[in-house]
């Protein structure tokens, strides 16, 4: 560096992991001139101690004359962490949730390096005795095969034969265009040795590459065949592949180096992003296959985004069945060495095809040319903590970013990508029928209050769901029952006082669960022993409300003796418990299945021929605005799991409101007619009529709640904006579950047909949370999901 350049030191700006949302300035030393690029993660002090953070700009002004900078203490790894178009749309996506941008940033980061930290305290930067707050990995390698161009094939060695070992293994490797050790190691005994030989003779080559042994890739699977797509996936698949034809570079970024003032929600920005709607049982996954398959061969990125990673593994097994194991599953079960291996197998561009849930969306793919969202009107695509995201929105944010063809795939689309659609910022690609010569299955509705226990003698156990059950059985076919309530009762009730038994820390009642021997709150997972006296009376004696999962399990068991009975939900499904069921099913060593949600998610499982409801009315009473939209997808989806083999479906929901439209709408397997009138419900100013931002206040004390949410209610109507109601200020009011894990809760709601307008209130609000709330804790939630 020149002397002048010394005497003009540059700045980086870096963002730290903490709840402010600004930027820290530091100089940078001149050894590290060339090195400190943005995206790079460094160590900079803060206070008293040192803290990993990471530089989002690089500026020659400085921003402050009378404050005393000081200098970066080192940095953590020798290239960016965040590539330019990943810190792009982090930085832009942690303006539009008002979100500090260094946790956005942190949590889209891996672990740190052990190594890197080791380096620090080798040059000085780190001292002995200081620590970094987070989490540290290690790496394990493997070896990574694959053909050699240019070479005759399996049947034409070019010197001689090949044993029946070589054989095996060059038939997977072209297969899959590449493969790992641990993946072809089931395939032949001594697979090192074949492989080494392979290689001598110039038909593969071999190079080490870090590996996670991670559960999804414990089992080898075979090549699959892709399947002749019908007339409506050709269309589709067309389609797509002149998007991706014409997504030849990336739109042009927001710039980390600029502030950014994002004025629209992240679907306003082109290239145009598609909606597929597809019936379930459609083929929308071979759709998504023949997209990725065509960017992964023109050496493109891909990613793709599920629900729940742990419901899925067919979803998985397909994808390795067609690209091999060349591809990074990312799930909340991999230690934070399998994630690491993972994010740098992605940056470093050895692996370009990611799927995982949510916060899969921060994969740094390299050349990410399609964003695919499976399901995408799920839930659980919103983070509800911390950076409160939704996956779906950012999905349509980074595509545009990046210049991705983006897919949302679902057969009950959400109102707001339906709403979209319709207004021309999607382009909708449907798939009306199922992707085999199956029709859709026949929907039986039963009203409860007309239809009594059967002949088991157990209430939601009707006549016409116990026969059809029984047929099921004799016809040796399976059949998958839902409730969405787990447990053995969902609450109880002393026998002495009347008390309704709640959790001493939450506004919830207590669930039996009798295999464990305990009440369970659901939220905070305070559990008591069952058989522990009520609290408020000491009588012994509990009397049990309702049916969950764990009963009805039990009471099929016992009816339906000897068929084969499981259970699928929240307390089965630790670990790898999920797969193992599914496998059962699968392999008809399950007869019927109980669940909660978790057996609507996309199974395809051809043995099931019925799908019974038993209370299609228990979402339908949520206090929330898409209380209706929730039962038609839940009701829908899992509707869908029958009648997917040789065999037609059957359904048979069961309702004390079997008029309501919602429910109507499934048995006719009409979305758009619920749609329509779902549509003209939410025109009294919910969305996607109108915008939504909900700020959060608890407390452990009421009082405490309730004076911080009177503040930030007074300054939200002391904003303009909120003349002429231009912007809605409603409560505040106590939340629909009062006290949760020991603090009370009070919300507040904006409402707005502009976005401009209520970024400006909500702009306001965020001002005075970060000037302090004191003991009690404030939340900005852009677009909320859960209304609880």
């Amino acid at each position: 560096m020149s002397d002048a350049a010394a005497d003009s030191p540059t700045y980086a700006e870096v963002a730290l992991p903490v709840p402010l949302r600004r930027l820290f300035t530091y100089t940078v030393p001149p050894a590290l001139d060339a090195q400190l690029l943005p995206g790079s993660r460094v160590v900079v002090p803060l206070g008293r101690r040192k803290v990993g953070g990471v530089i989002v700009r690089r500026t020659d002004a400085r921003p402050d004359a009378s404050v005393r900078l000081r200098s970066v203490a080192g940095l953590l790894e020798r290239e960016p962490l965040f590539s330019a178009e990943l810190l792009s749309f982090l930085v832009e996506a942690a303006a539009y949730y008002f979100q500090p941008v260094g946790e956005a940033l942190q949590a889209a980061a891996p672990a740190l390096p052990a190594g890197a930290l080791r380096r620090l305290r080798a040059d000085g930067s780190l001292a002995e005795g200081e620590r970094l707050r987070g989490r540290r990995v290690g790496a394990k390698r493997t070896l990574r095969v694959r053909r050699v161009g240019g070479v005759e094939g399996v049947d034409g060695a070019r010197d001689g034969r090949l044993g029946p070992h070589q054989r095996t293994l060059l038939t997977a490797i072209d297969a899959q265009g590449e493969a790992t050790l641990e993946g072809l190691r089931a395939l032949v005994p001594g697979a090192r040795q074949v492989l080494r030989t392979l290689a001598a003779r110039g038909l593969i080559t071999l190079d080490e590459v870090e590996i996670c042994a991670d559960p999804f890739f414990a089992t080898p699977v075979p090549p699959d065949t892709p399947r002749t797509p019908n007339p409506a996936q050709e269309v589709a698949i067309g389609r797509l592949l002149a998007a991706l034809d014409a997504q030849t570079s990336p739109a042009s970024p927001v710039s980390p180096e600029s502030p950014e003032s994002p004025e629209s929600t992240p679907s306003d920005r082109p290239p145009r992003p598609f909606l597929l709607h597809g019936v379930t049982g459609s083929g929308k996954t071979e759709v998504y296959l023949r997209l990725i398959g065509e960017a992964r061969a023109r050496g493109h990125g891909a990613l793709l985004l599920v629900p729940e990673i742990a419901l899925t593994p067919q979803l998985v097994r397909r994808l390795r069945a067609r690209f091999g194991d060349a591809i990074a599953v990312l799930h909340s079960g991999l230690s934070d060495r399998e994630r690491d291996v993972a994010w740098r197998a992605l940056r470093q561009g050895r692996v370009r095809i990611a799927i995982g849930a949510r916060s899969a969306i921060f994969a740094p793919v390299e050349d990410l040319r399609v964003v695919i969202v499976d399901e995408e009107h799920d839930a659980s695509f919103k983070q509800e903590e911390g950076f409160r995201y939704h996956a779906r929105d950012m999905a349509l944010l980074r595509a545009a970013r990046a210049g991705a063809v983006c897919v949302l795939g679902s057969a009950t689309p959400s109102l707001e990508s339906f709403r979209l659609a319709e207004l021309g910022r999607l382009e909708l690609l449907t798939l009306p029928e199922r992707a085999t010569e199956q029709t859709l299955p026949s929907v039986q509705l039963v009203d409860l209050r007309r239809q009594y226990a059967g002949p088991s003698g157990h209430r939601l156990l009707t006549a016409p769901l116990h026969d059809a059950i029984g047929d099921c059985l004799a016809a040796g076919n399976q059949a998958i029952l839902f409730l969405n309530r787990r447990g053995f009762a969902p609450s109880l009730r002393c026998a002495g006082c009347n008390e309704l038994l709640e959790c001493p820390s939450c506004s919830v009642a207590l669930t039996e669960h009798r295999r464990a021997g305990v009440r369970r709150c659901h939220y905070c997972d305070f559990s008591a022993p069952f058989t522990a006296p009520c609290p408020r009376c000491g009588a012994p004696e509990l009397a049990r409300i309702g049916l969950g999962t764990e009963k009805l399990e039990k009471a099929l068991a016992e009816v339906f003796h000897p068929a084969r009975v499981a259970r699928l939900d929240r307390d089965t499904a630790r670990g790898r418990g999920v797969e193992a069921i599914l496998d059962r099913l699968l392999n008809h060593e399950i007869d019927l299945l109980v669940g909660t949600q978790m057996v609507t998610k996309g199974h395809d499982i051809p043995g099931v021929t019925l799908v019974g409801v038993l209370n299609a009315d228990q979402s339908l009473s949520f206090p929330d605005f898409r209380a209706a939209e929730r039962t038609f997808q839940l009701l829908s989806q899992v509707a869908g799991r029958a009648g997917r083999g040789a065999s037609p479906g059957e359904v048979i929901v069961q309702s004390y409101d079997p008029g309501h439209f919602a429910i109507r709408a499934v048995a006719a397997h009409d979305y758009e007619a619920f749609y329509r009138q779902e549509l003209a419900d939410r025109a009294v100013g919910w969305p996607p009529v109108m915008h939504l931002v909900a700020v959060r206040v608890d407390a452990a004390e009421q009082a405490k709640a309730d004076e911080v949410a009177a503040a930030l209610a007074a300054c939200a109507r002391a904003q303009p904006q909120t003349r002429g109601r231009r912007v809605e200020v409603l409560g505040p009011a106590p939340a629909p579950i009062e006290r949760l894990r020991g603090r009370y809760r009070v919300r507040l709601l904006l409402r707005a047909a502009e976005r401009r307008p209520l970024r400006d209130v909500t702009a306001a609000i965020a001002g005075l949370i970060d000037a302090g709330v004191g003991s009690a804790r404030a939340a900005i939630d852009v677009d909320p999901v859960a209304m609880l």
